[in-house]
Protein backbone atom coordinates (compact mmCIF):
# COMPACT_ATOMS: atom_id res chain seq x y z
CA UNK A 1 0.00 0.00 0.00
CA UNK A 2 3.35 2.63 0.94
CA UNK A 3 4.51 1.23 -2.02
CA UNK A 4 1.59 2.56 -4.36
CA UNK A 5 1.12 6.00 -2.22
CA UNK A 6 5.28 6.17 -2.89
CA UNK A 7 4.49 5.61 -6.83
CA UNK A 8 2.03 7.70 -6.62
CA UNK A 9 3.54 10.87 -5.12
CA UNK A 10 6.20 10.29 -7.43
CA UNK A 11 3.82 10.41 -10.64
CA UNK A 12 2.64 13.38 -9.44
CA UNK A 13 5.81 15.27 -8.61
CA UNK A 14 7.35 14.02 -12.36
CA UNK A 15 4.17 15.44 -13.79
CA UNK A 16 4.52 18.50 -11.41
CA UNK A 17 7.93 18.99 -12.35
CA UNK A 18 6.99 18.71 -16.29
CA UNK A 19 4.47 21.36 -15.83
CA UNK A 20 7.19 24.26 -14.51
CA UNK A 21 9.00 23.24 -17.07
CA UNK A 22 7.06 23.56 -19.63
CA UNK A 23 5.53 26.87 -18.27
CA UNK A 24 6.75 30.00 -19.55
CA UNK A 25 8.91 32.14 -16.97
CA UNK A 26 9.15 29.81 -14.09
CA UNK A 27 13.12 29.54 -14.03
CA UNK A 28 13.53 28.55 -10.51
CA UNK A 29 15.54 25.72 -11.72
CA UNK A 30 18.26 25.68 -14.54
CA UNK A 31 15.90 23.25 -16.37
CA UNK A 32 13.17 25.65 -16.87
CA UNK A 33 15.07 27.89 -17.65
CA UNK A 34 17.05 25.84 -20.28
CA UNK A 35 13.55 24.94 -21.81
CA UNK A 36 12.49 28.48 -22.11
CA UNK A 37 15.43 29.31 -24.26
CA UNK A 38 15.67 26.17 -26.19
CA UNK A 39 11.73 26.36 -26.86
CA UNK A 40 12.02 30.04 -28.19
CA UNK A 41 15.16 29.24 -29.94
CA UNK A 42 13.51 26.71 -32.21
CA UNK A 43 10.78 28.21 -32.73
CA UNK A 44 13.18 31.62 -34.30
CA UNK A 45 15.03 28.92 -36.03
CA UNK A 46 11.75 27.55 -37.33
CA UNK A 47 10.44 30.78 -38.51
CA UNK A 48 14.07 31.85 -39.77
CA UNK A 49 13.89 28.60 -42.22
CA UNK A 50 10.20 29.51 -43.10
CA UNK A 51 10.68 32.88 -43.97
CA UNK A 52 14.09 31.27 -46.33
CA UNK A 53 12.06 29.29 -48.17
CA UNK A 54 10.56 31.84 -49.81
CA UNK A 55 13.42 33.02 -51.82
CA UNK A 56 13.83 30.73 -54.74
CA UNK A 57 17.36 30.94 -54.73
CA UNK A 58 17.93 30.11 -51.40
CA UNK A 59 15.10 27.04 -52.02
CA UNK A 60 17.37 25.89 -54.77
CA UNK A 61 20.96 25.74 -53.27
CA UNK A 62 19.29 24.58 -48.88
CA UNK A 63 16.08 23.22 -49.80
CA UNK A 64 17.03 19.90 -47.97
CA UNK A 65 18.56 21.49 -44.95
CA UNK A 66 15.62 24.12 -44.68
CA UNK A 67 13.26 20.90 -44.76
CA UNK A 68 15.45 19.10 -41.97
CA UNK A 69 15.40 22.23 -39.83
CA UNK A 70 11.42 22.64 -40.27
CA UNK A 71 10.57 18.80 -39.26
CA UNK A 72 12.51 18.67 -36.62
CA UNK A 73 11.32 21.94 -35.23
CA UNK A 74 7.75 20.81 -35.69
CA UNK A 75 8.65 17.74 -33.90
CA UNK A 76 9.68 19.94 -30.82
CA UNK A 77 6.57 21.57 -30.62
CA UNK A 78 4.01 18.31 -31.56
CA UNK A 79 6.18 17.14 -27.90
CA UNK A 80 5.09 20.38 -26.37
CA UNK A 81 2.14 20.32 -27.52
CA UNK A 82 1.54 16.78 -25.57
CA UNK A 83 3.34 17.53 -22.57
CA UNK A 84 1.43 20.83 -22.01
CA UNK A 85 -1.94 18.34 -22.68
CA UNK A 86 -0.65 15.95 -19.74
CA UNK A 87 0.14 18.54 -17.65
CA UNK A 88 -3.11 20.86 -17.44
CA UNK A 89 -4.10 19.39 -14.36
CA UNK A 90 -1.77 21.62 -13.15
CA UNK A 91 -2.65 24.65 -15.30
CA UNK A 92 -6.51 24.35 -13.98
CA UNK A 93 -6.26 22.77 -10.52
CA UNK A 94 -9.90 23.40 -10.36
CA UNK A 95 -10.96 20.98 -12.84
CA UNK A 96 -10.74 17.12 -13.35
CA UNK A 97 -8.31 15.90 -15.23
CA UNK A 98 -10.54 15.33 -18.72
CA UNK A 99 -12.19 19.05 -18.10
CA UNK A 100 -8.56 20.24 -17.47
CA UNK A 101 -7.42 19.09 -21.01
CA UNK A 102 -10.83 19.84 -22.37
CA UNK A 103 -9.98 23.33 -21.16
CA UNK A 104 -6.24 23.50 -22.47
CA UNK A 105 -7.50 22.24 -25.96
CA UNK A 106 -9.90 24.70 -26.33
CA UNK A 107 -8.18 27.86 -25.47
CA UNK A 108 -6.46 30.30 -27.44
CA UNK A 109 -2.94 29.10 -26.35
CA UNK A 110 -3.80 25.43 -26.94
CA UNK A 111 -5.49 26.29 -30.15
CA UNK A 112 -2.13 28.08 -31.45
CA UNK A 113 0.12 25.23 -29.83
CA UNK A 114 -2.11 22.44 -32.05
CA UNK A 115 -1.66 24.72 -35.49
CA UNK A 116 2.20 25.16 -35.29
CA UNK A 117 2.83 21.01 -35.71
CA UNK A 118 -0.37 19.87 -37.00
CA UNK A 119 -0.85 21.49 -40.42
CA UNK A 120 2.87 20.25 -41.01
CA UNK A 121 1.59 16.25 -40.87
CA UNK A 122 -1.84 16.72 -42.33
CA UNK A 123 -1.04 16.87 -46.12
CA UNK A 124 0.37 12.76 -45.40
CA UNK A 125 -3.45 11.88 -44.88
CA UNK A 126 -5.24 14.81 -46.90
CA UNK A 127 -3.04 15.76 -50.09
CA UNK A 128 -5.55 17.52 -51.90
CA UNK A 129 -5.21 19.95 -48.93
CA UNK A 130 -1.90 20.89 -48.69
CA UNK A 131 -1.87 24.69 -50.06
CA UNK A 132 -4.68 25.32 -47.35
CA UNK A 133 -2.90 23.62 -44.69
CA UNK A 134 0.63 25.34 -45.41
CA UNK A 135 -1.49 28.88 -44.95
CA UNK A 136 -2.27 28.12 -41.50
CA UNK A 137 1.81 27.11 -40.47
CA UNK A 138 1.43 30.62 -39.82
CA UNK A 139 -0.19 30.33 -36.56
CA UNK A 140 3.35 29.35 -35.35
CA UNK A 141 4.19 32.93 -34.76
CA UNK A 142 1.79 33.57 -32.29
CA UNK A 143 3.96 31.46 -29.74
CA UNK A 144 6.20 34.52 -29.82
CA UNK A 145 3.50 36.38 -27.67
CA UNK A 146 4.32 34.30 -24.51
CA UNK A 147 7.42 36.24 -24.27
CA UNK A 148 4.72 38.51 -22.47
CA UNK A 149 5.75 36.29 -19.20
CA UNK A 150 9.20 37.95 -18.70
CA UNK A 151 7.96 41.31 -19.91
CA UNK A 152 5.63 43.62 -17.80
CA UNK A 153 5.30 46.44 -20.57
CA UNK A 154 3.94 43.25 -22.88
CA UNK A 155 1.58 42.21 -20.03
CA UNK A 156 0.32 45.80 -19.63
CA UNK A 157 -0.64 45.65 -23.34
CA UNK A 158 -2.43 42.68 -22.75
CA UNK A 159 -4.19 43.72 -19.82
CA UNK A 160 -5.61 47.23 -21.37
CA UNK A 161 -7.08 45.37 -24.29
CA UNK A 162 -8.84 42.76 -22.26
CA UNK A 163 -9.94 45.43 -19.92
CA UNK A 164 -11.29 47.73 -22.54
CA UNK A 165 -12.73 44.98 -24.99
CA UNK A 166 -16.36 46.13 -24.63
CA UNK A 167 -15.25 49.79 -25.44
CA UNK A 168 -13.34 48.72 -28.79
CA UNK A 169 -15.65 45.95 -29.78
CA UNK A 170 -18.40 49.36 -29.65
CA UNK A 171 -16.36 50.89 -31.37
CA UNK A 172 -15.50 48.41 -34.55
CA UNK A 173 -19.01 47.78 -34.31
CA UNK A 174 -19.38 51.31 -35.72
CA UNK A 175 -17.05 51.61 -38.05
CA UNK A 176 -18.48 48.46 -39.81
CA UNK A 177 -21.83 50.10 -39.58
CA UNK A 178 -20.60 52.94 -40.91
CA UNK A 179 -18.38 51.18 -43.62
CA UNK A 180 -21.77 49.32 -44.99
CA UNK A 181 -23.88 52.36 -44.51
CA UNK A 182 -21.11 54.25 -47.14
CA UNK A 183 -21.00 51.58 -49.43
CA UNK A 184 -24.81 51.75 -50.41
CA UNK A 185 -24.66 55.87 -50.33
CA UNK A 186 -21.78 55.23 -52.86
CA UNK A 187 -23.94 52.95 -54.58
CA UNK A 188 -26.60 54.73 -55.36
CA UNK A 189 -25.02 58.11 -55.95
CA UNK A 190 -22.03 55.86 -58.38
CA UNK A 191 -23.70 53.02 -60.36
CA UNK A 192 -25.24 55.30 -63.22
CA UNK A 193 -21.48 56.57 -63.80
CA UNK A 194 -19.40 53.17 -63.16
CA UNK A 195 -21.77 50.37 -63.46
CA UNK A 196 -18.51 48.20 -63.98
CA UNK A 197 -17.13 49.34 -60.77
CA UNK A 198 -20.20 49.53 -58.17
CA UNK A 199 -22.29 46.49 -59.46
CA UNK A 200 -24.32 46.58 -56.86
CA UNK A 201 -24.70 47.57 -52.83
CA UNK A 202 -21.82 45.71 -51.70
CA UNK A 203 -19.03 46.08 -54.21
CA UNK A 204 -18.26 49.37 -52.60
CA UNK A 205 -17.47 48.03 -48.79
CA UNK A 206 -13.45 48.08 -50.62
CA UNK A 207 -13.70 51.60 -50.93
CA UNK A 208 -15.46 52.76 -47.86
CA UNK A 209 -13.01 50.34 -46.37
CA UNK A 210 -9.80 52.24 -47.55
CA UNK A 211 -11.83 55.54 -47.51
CA UNK A 212 -12.47 55.22 -43.73
CA UNK A 213 -9.40 53.64 -42.25
CA UNK A 214 -6.62 55.23 -44.81
CA UNK A 215 -6.66 57.98 -47.11
CA UNK A 216 -8.23 55.48 -50.05
CA UNK A 217 -6.52 52.94 -52.48
CA UNK A 218 -7.03 54.51 -55.53
CA UNK A 219 -8.15 51.89 -57.51
CA UNK A 220 -11.75 52.60 -56.54
CA UNK A 221 -13.00 56.50 -56.36
CA UNK A 222 -15.76 58.54 -57.18
CA UNK A 223 -15.97 60.22 -60.58
CA UNK A 224 -19.58 62.58 -60.07
CA UNK A 225 -19.45 65.34 -58.29
CA UNK A 226 -22.11 64.31 -55.61
CA UNK A 227 -19.83 61.07 -55.21
CA UNK A 228 -16.93 63.10 -54.49
CA UNK A 229 -18.74 65.21 -51.77
CA UNK A 230 -19.42 62.32 -50.20
CA UNK A 231 -15.84 60.83 -50.32
CA UNK A 232 -14.38 64.16 -48.58
CA UNK A 233 -16.99 64.13 -46.03
CA UNK A 234 -16.25 59.82 -45.27
CA UNK A 235 -12.78 60.78 -45.35
CA UNK A 236 -13.25 63.66 -42.78
CA UNK A 237 -15.64 60.82 -40.87
CA UNK A 238 -12.81 58.24 -41.10
CA UNK A 239 -10.06 59.98 -38.84
CA UNK A 240 -12.45 60.73 -35.95
CA UNK A 241 -13.67 56.84 -36.44
CA UNK A 242 -9.95 55.97 -36.20
CA UNK A 243 -9.57 58.19 -33.47
CA UNK A 244 -11.87 56.42 -30.82
CA UNK A 245 -10.36 52.99 -30.45
CA UNK A 246 -6.76 54.47 -30.51
CA UNK A 247 -8.43 56.94 -27.81
CA UNK A 248 -9.75 54.30 -25.53
CA UNK A 249 -6.35 51.89 -25.82
CA UNK A 250 -4.61 55.34 -24.99
CA UNK A 251 -6.71 56.12 -21.69
CA UNK A 252 -6.10 52.26 -20.65
CA UNK A 253 -2.81 52.81 -20.75
CA UNK A 254 -3.23 55.96 -18.82
CA UNK A 255 -5.73 54.49 -16.45
CA UNK A 256 -3.41 50.90 -16.00
CA UNK A 257 -0.15 52.96 -15.12
CA UNK A 258 -2.19 54.96 -12.78
CA UNK A 259 -3.23 52.00 -11.08
CA UNK A 260 -0.30 50.34 -11.07
CA UNK A 261 0.92 52.72 -9.10
CA UNK A 262 -1.59 53.36 -6.53
CA UNK A 263 -1.23 49.60 -6.11
CA UNK A 264 2.37 50.52 -5.66
CA UNK A 265 2.31 53.09 -3.43
CA UNK A 266 -0.59 51.29 -0.96
CA UNK A 267 1.99 48.75 -0.93
CA UNK A 268 4.47 50.66 0.77
CA UNK A 269 2.50 51.75 3.46
CA UNK A 270 0.70 48.42 4.15
CA UNK A 271 3.03 45.74 2.84
CA UNK A 272 4.42 43.10 5.17
CA UNK A 273 8.27 44.00 5.55
CA UNK A 274 10.36 40.88 4.90
CA UNK A 275 14.26 40.08 5.67
CA UNK A 276 16.93 37.48 4.90
CA UNK A 277 18.21 34.85 7.12
CA UNK A 278 20.88 32.61 6.89
CA UNK A 279 21.03 29.38 9.22
CA UNK A 280 23.95 28.90 10.61
CA UNK A 281 24.47 24.67 12.12
CA UNK A 282 24.60 26.12 16.10
CA UNK A 283 21.42 27.92 15.36
CA UNK A 284 18.40 26.52 17.80
CA UNK A 285 16.30 26.12 14.48
CA UNK A 286 18.45 23.73 12.44
CA UNK A 287 17.00 20.21 12.55
CA UNK A 288 13.16 21.62 13.53
CA UNK A 289 10.06 21.74 11.61
CA UNK A 290 9.20 25.08 10.68
CA UNK A 291 5.98 24.95 13.02
CA UNK A 292 7.94 24.09 16.03
CA UNK A 293 9.99 27.08 14.98
CA UNK A 294 8.51 29.55 17.54
CA UNK A 295 7.87 32.33 15.26
CA UNK A 296 6.65 35.72 16.97
CA UNK A 297 2.93 36.29 16.82
CA UNK A 298 2.20 37.44 12.95
CA UNK A 299 5.64 36.38 11.64
CA UNK A 300 5.89 34.21 8.48
CA UNK A 301 8.50 32.38 6.98
CA UNK A 302 7.45 33.50 3.44
CA UNK A 303 10.44 31.48 1.38
CA UNK A 304 12.90 28.75 2.09
CA UNK A 305 16.01 28.53 -0.11
CA UNK A 306 18.32 25.58 0.07
CA UNK A 307 21.17 25.74 -2.39
CA UNK A 308 19.39 26.19 -5.80
CA UNK A 309 15.85 24.77 -4.38
CA UNK A 310 13.27 26.93 -3.32
CA UNK A 311 11.25 25.44 -0.76
CA UNK A 312 7.08 26.11 -0.47
CA UNK A 313 7.48 26.86 3.67
CA UNK A 314 4.86 24.23 4.99
CA UNK A 315 4.64 23.42 8.46
CA UNK A 316 6.73 20.01 8.43
CA UNK A 317 9.49 21.42 6.11
CA UNK A 318 12.58 20.43 8.45
CA UNK A 319 14.85 23.87 8.88
CA UNK A 320 18.81 22.58 7.61
CA UNK A 321 22.16 24.69 8.31
CA UNK A 322 22.75 27.44 5.64
CA UNK A 323 19.65 27.57 4.86
CA UNK A 324 18.11 30.70 3.61
CA UNK A 325 14.64 32.09 5.07
CA UNK A 326 13.15 34.90 3.97
CA UNK A 327 10.50 35.98 7.03
CA UNK A 328 8.05 38.57 7.29
CA UNK A 329 5.87 40.60 9.57
CA UNK A 330 3.13 43.50 9.05
CA UNK A 331 4.73 46.86 10.48
CA UNK A 332 3.75 47.88 13.49
CA UNK A 333 1.99 51.37 14.21
CA UNK A 334 4.18 52.92 16.87
CA UNK A 335 3.45 56.48 18.35
CA UNK A 336 7.51 57.00 18.57
CA UNK A 337 8.68 56.15 15.42
CA UNK A 338 12.17 54.52 14.75
CA UNK A 339 15.14 54.60 12.85
CA UNK A 340 18.16 52.19 12.32
CA UNK A 341 21.43 53.52 10.86
CA UNK A 342 24.63 51.78 9.97
CA UNK A 343 27.78 53.39 10.57
CA UNK A 344 31.12 52.71 8.76
CA UNK A 345 34.05 53.44 11.26
CA UNK A 346 36.92 54.31 8.46
CA UNK A 347 40.19 55.38 9.31
CA UNK A 348 40.57 58.88 11.43
CA UNK A 349 36.78 58.24 13.03
CA UNK A 350 36.54 60.07 16.20
CA UNK A 351 34.79 56.53 17.23
CA UNK A 352 37.76 54.74 17.21
CA UNK A 353 39.28 53.06 20.13
CA UNK A 354 36.94 54.39 22.08
CA UNK A 355 34.52 52.32 24.37
CA UNK A 356 30.83 52.03 23.67
CA UNK A 357 30.13 53.49 27.08
CA UNK A 358 32.49 56.23 26.48
CA UNK A 359 30.62 57.76 23.10
CA UNK A 360 29.04 60.53 23.08
CA UNK A 361 25.71 59.86 21.88
CA UNK A 362 22.11 60.75 22.49
CA UNK A 363 20.22 58.72 25.43
CA UNK A 364 17.31 57.75 22.92
CA UNK A 365 20.31 56.19 20.55
CA UNK A 366 21.58 52.56 21.12
CA UNK A 367 24.31 50.58 20.01
CA UNK A 368 22.10 46.90 19.06
CA UNK A 369 24.75 45.44 17.50
CA UNK A 370 28.92 45.47 16.08
CA UNK A 371 29.81 43.88 12.86
CA UNK A 372 33.72 43.31 12.96
CA UNK A 373 35.18 41.62 10.01
CA UNK A 374 32.15 39.32 9.38
CA UNK A 375 31.40 38.50 12.98
CA UNK A 376 28.56 40.04 15.40
CA UNK A 377 29.89 41.28 18.76
CA UNK A 378 27.30 41.98 21.55
CA UNK A 379 28.02 45.38 22.64
CA UNK A 380 28.89 45.43 25.82
CA UNK A 381 30.06 48.91 27.41
CA UNK A 382 33.68 47.86 27.50
CA UNK A 383 34.03 46.73 23.49
CA UNK A 384 36.47 49.13 21.86
CA UNK A 385 35.43 50.06 18.48
CA UNK A 386 37.91 49.48 15.86
CA UNK A 387 38.24 50.99 11.89
CA UNK A 388 36.52 49.03 9.42
CA UNK A 389 33.44 48.32 12.70
CA UNK A 390 30.17 48.26 11.35
CA UNK A 391 28.16 49.94 14.45
CA UNK A 392 24.18 49.62 14.21
CA UNK A 393 22.38 52.11 16.05
CA UNK A 394 18.84 52.32 17.34
CA UNK A 395 17.16 55.70 17.61
CA UNK A 396 13.92 56.34 19.06
CA UNK A 397 12.64 59.85 17.17
CA UNK A 398 10.54 62.80 18.76
CA UNK A 399 6.92 63.57 16.94
CA UNK A 400 8.57 66.87 16.04
CA UNK A 401 11.37 65.50 14.78
CA UNK A 402 10.13 63.06 13.05
CA UNK A 403 7.64 65.59 11.24
CA UNK A 404 10.41 67.81 10.32
CA UNK A 405 12.06 64.76 8.50
CA UNK A 406 8.94 64.41 6.69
Amino acid sequence: MNRKKNAGQQKRSTREQLFNMVSVGVIDEPLNQAYDIISTGLLLINLTASILMTFQSIQAVRAHELRMIESFTVFFFAIDYFLRLCTAKYLYPQKTEGKAMLCYVVSAAGVIDLLSFLPYYLPVFFPSGAAAFRMFRVARIFRLFRINAYYDSLNVITEVIQRKKQQLLSSVFIILVLMVASSLCMYSLEHEAQPEVFKNAFSGIWWAASTLLTVGYGDIYPVTQLGKAFGIAITFLGVGMVAIPTGIISAGFVEQYQRLKRIGEYAIEESIRFINVELQPDDSWCGKPIREAGLPARSIIAVVQRGRETLIPRGDVILQAYDRLVIGAPPIPDDQPIELKEVHLQKNHEWNGTAIRDLDISRRTYIIMVNRAGVSLVPAGDLILQEGDDVILFSKLRQSQQADED
